[in-house]
């Protein structure tokens, strides 16, 4: 600290001859920040942009300037301003009355995604996500970005996405800095994010900055509205599966505001009337947040999420699983070019399962991951060409694998297994440069450690035959916080943006550790799958991805934008099972996972059209996923689950007119391989598969293809006189009604098997969904 200070004081020292524009950009309607609105300084063919928060900051030498702020959908603000001393200029944007086609981008500078530095990143708003046709006509965050390049899933009704070839517990999907563990409702058909609550959502795929860590694929950084500090609005939806309401409004006009959204789906309610047993399946969620202008140097902001999913079979057995976040954020100014954050966060997952007819038979099990996490960051605006990050964050998480107790004829068995505790901290430095008009860098390192601690049991496994579960030859009461294992690891990352003409290149490197592990052996991970942590036994997963893209924008305003992108990626100790692998309430879990060695690699291609009547986008990605683990397969290369080979997905919306428009999305995924019998044995007549040459994921299901379509239609002939704004939506998921396997699996012919005669078998196509899919739903705000 002492060294930062000294650097941050003689960088002031030798800058004082300059001054400091800074501020916050917002929306004049409802006081929301502005992320990534764009500050440029015509005269010096120069800018930057606002983070997060909605800051900027950008030292300029004294003079005369035409400043404009803009951002996308919004009006362009400019400013003419004589600058002699450092000044505070907050501004406020106003939303574009006229269409999207209307918008013309005039200055290359405005040309973001091929002069910024930023690659392997997607970024989409509320308002382009609520376009796109989605199941039962309810805008999806997850649903949206599997939309994207190199995002993808291993079917319909599956939980998570998988990027870059990467598994779901790859992904670090973070709602207002605060961690979710498990990203979806109703078994993956809805994501835990209300669309009412959400301003910006962002994927970053590669050139990952150092400020953030902890996951090998991809973050996903979804960030909530603050709430309407002008005045009160009510908006919400009622739809075929569920309805949502929300509320905002100033607690103090322009000083402080809150907001608060919930959602409740009503199939049982609709269904109750045809069950006889107790049978239901519903989910809520409640997300909120108040923010609080205290001056000018600072700003709280406390958000929160309480969400559950309850699926039972009768009124005694069945499941459940829920996510709870809380995330405490204090803005601090330290001086007009010195931005802080310090943010404290609690996440917590768990899940329930009960089953059994009476008190003296039954089965009850409980599971939870709880994380607190601290996070210091500092934002310094050096000068006009470098912009610093430094920052930490320290992590504990508390495991609770399984409280498990069963009852058989009134006797009691507790089956628990202990409670499983570590820390992880890690401390970072980034810098963005501008070397000159051509050239910007972006270099950062980030030092992370991570520390298995006691209370608990250290076990020793010896692995004598490889591919098979792990012999336990030792074990040793540890005591509560005695360190059992501990690792560090230095990640570095680097990228360069080279442009020329309308055109640049970038290429990116990014080393990433994973200390945390999802693990499932089901072909999607479902909501009781597990996390556990690091072991003496269970090495960190260790990334090194490598990017180079190319990009150029096309037509008037830049309207047309294109990118090819190719990445490589390379993991150390990639957590792969052993033969028939027993990951549930397993005391010696750890016996049962092995490391493999990983690669993934492809080429994406993406062309949005940004304006116009029509406008959309294609990706297309062409990409492999693979897995080498000692003792299995033959110790040869083999494709993971989640491996997609093409992966095409298009989205386009035509404005009919001022009132209506219509969307549609076409997808073709090549299917995702399973690993399937290459023999049998017959033993009187049942068939016993066996896999003779010790194969996995040796076959590929059949390709899965779908078509959305969606109609937004504005009811009234005088909008403007109207004091609800509303909008229907009709859409058709699955528009054909193909059968898109998930899964395949091989079965024994039904009937007596004709003694001398071979023992028929089938293989059989396992579909989600196979049918189309109309819904409707109305929306409103006022």
């Amino acid at each position: 600290m002492f060294l930062l200070a000294f650097l941050l004081s003689a960088i002031t020292l030798k800058s004082q001859e300059k001054v400091t524009l800074n501020g916050y950009v917002t929306n004049v309607d409802d006081g929301e920040a502005l992320i990534g609105a764009t500050v440029y300084i015509e005269e010096l063919k120069t800018g930057t942009s606002t983070n997060v928060y909605g800051f900027y900051s950008i030292t300029l030498p004294q003079g005369e300037y035409t400043i404009q702020y803009s951002y996308i959908t919004f009006n362009t603000l400019t400013q003419m301003m004589t600058l002699t001393t450092s000044t505070r200029n907050d501004v406020e944007l106003t939303p574009e009355s006229t269409e999207l086609e209307e918008i013309v981008i005039t200055d290359e500078a405005l040309d973001a995604n091929v002069q910024d530095i930023e690659m392997s990143a997607e970024k989409l708003d509320i308002k382009t996500i609520e376009k796109i046709p989605a199941f039962l006509g309810e805008v999806d965050v997850l649903k949206s970005i599997q939309l994207l390049p190199g995002v993808s899933s291993v079917g319909e009704g599956s939980s998570g996405f998988n990027v870059r070839g990467g598994g779901v517990g790859q992904n670090l999907v973070l709602l207002d800095d605060a961690p979710v563990y498990n990203s979806s409702h109703l078994f993956g058909f809805f994501s835990v994010f209300n669309p009412d609550a959400v301003k910006d959502v962002k994927l970053i795929k590669g050139a990952i900055p150092a400020n953030y860590g902890g996951r090998l694929s991809s973050i996903l950084d979804v960030r909530m509205k603050e709430g309407n500090s002008k005045k009160r609005v009510i908006s919400g939806g009622v739809g075929t599966v569920f309805s949502r309401l929300a509320v905002q409004g100033p607690i103090k006009k322009d000083k402080a505001s809150y907001f608060v959204a919930g959602r409740r789906s009503y199939i049982d309610i609709l269904a109750r009337p045809f069950l006889e047993n107790g049978e239901t399946l519903f989910f809520y969620d409640l997300t909120t947040k108040v923010n609080y202008n205290i001056n000018d140097k600072n700003r709280l902001y406390l958000s929160g999420y309480f969400g559950r999913d309850v699926f039972r079979f009768d009124e005694r057995q069945g499941f459940n699983w829920g996510n709870t976040t809380g995330t405490l954020r204090w803005n601090h100014l330290f001086n007009d070019r010195l931005f802080s954050n310090f943010s404290f966060i609690v996440s917590t997952f768990d899940y329930g399962f009960s089953f059994g007819e009476n008190d003296l038979d039954k089965f009850d099990w409980n599971s939870r991951i709880v994380t607190y996490s601290l996070k210091p960051y500092f934002n310094y605006f050096i000068n006009t060409n470098n912009e610093l990050s430094i920052g930490g964050e320290a992590t504990y998480y508390k495991f609770n694998p399984a409280e498990a107790v069963g009852v058989s004829d009134g006797v009691t068995q507790d089956i628990s297994l202990n409670k499983k505790f570590a820390l992880e901290s890690a401390v970072y430095i980034d810098n963005t440069q501008k070397v000159n008009n051509r050239i910007t860098l972006r270099y950062g390192l980030r030092y992370s450690a991570f520390q298995y601690l006691g209370e608990g049991t250290r076990y020793e496994f010896a692995y004598p035959n490889l591919g098979e579960r792990k012999e336990l030859i030792g074990s040793e009461e540890v005591s509560s916080n005695d360190v059992i294992a501990d690792y560090g690891y230095l990640e570095p990352r680097a990228s360069i943006r080279y442009s020329f003409g309308l055109s640049s290149v970038k290429a990116s490197y990014t080393r990433t550790a994973q200390y945390i592990h999802l693990v499932s052996n089901t072909a999607a991970p479902t909501p009781i799958d597990l996390w556990t942590p690091s072991t003496n036994n269970i090495k960190p997963q260790v990334g090194d991805q490598y990017a180079l893209g190319y990009f150029r924008n096309f037509g008037g305003g830049n309207a047309i934008e294109t990118s090819v992108e190719g990445y490589y990626r390379t993991t150390d100790n990639q957590v792969e099972y052993v033969r028939g692998a027993d990951i549930f309430i397993n005391e010696f879990l750890e016996g049962d996972l092995i490391s493999g060695e990983g690669r993934a690699y492809g080429i994406e291609l993406s062309i949005k059209k940004n304006a116009g009547k029509i406008n959309g986008w294609l990706s297309y990605t062409l990409g492999r996923s693979e897995l080498k683990t000692a003792g299995i397969n033959n110790d040869d290369w083999y494709p993971t689950r989640f491996d997609q080979t093409h992966n095409l997905k298009l989205f386009g919306e035509y404005k009919l007119s001022v009132k209506t428009s219509l969307s549609a999305n076409f997808t073709y995924v090549s299917g995702t391989p399973v690993t399937a019998p290459t023999s049998r044995f017959e033993i009187q007549g049942i068939t016993i598969p066996y896999d003779y040459y010790d194969e996995r994921n040796n076959l590929r299901i059949p390709a899965t293809h779908r078509l959305d379509i969606g109609v937004k239609w504005l009811p009234g002939k005088n909008r403007s006189a109207r004091k609800v704004d509303d909008y229907f939506v009709f859409s058709i998921y699955n528009v054909y009604g193909n059968r898109n396997p998930f899964s395949i699996f091989f079965s024994q012919e039904d009937g007596r098997v004709v003694p001398g005669n071979p023992t028929e078998t089938v293989a059989n196509q396992f579909s989600i969904i196979g049918a189309p899919v109309p819904a409707i739903s109305y929306n409103f705000s006022f």
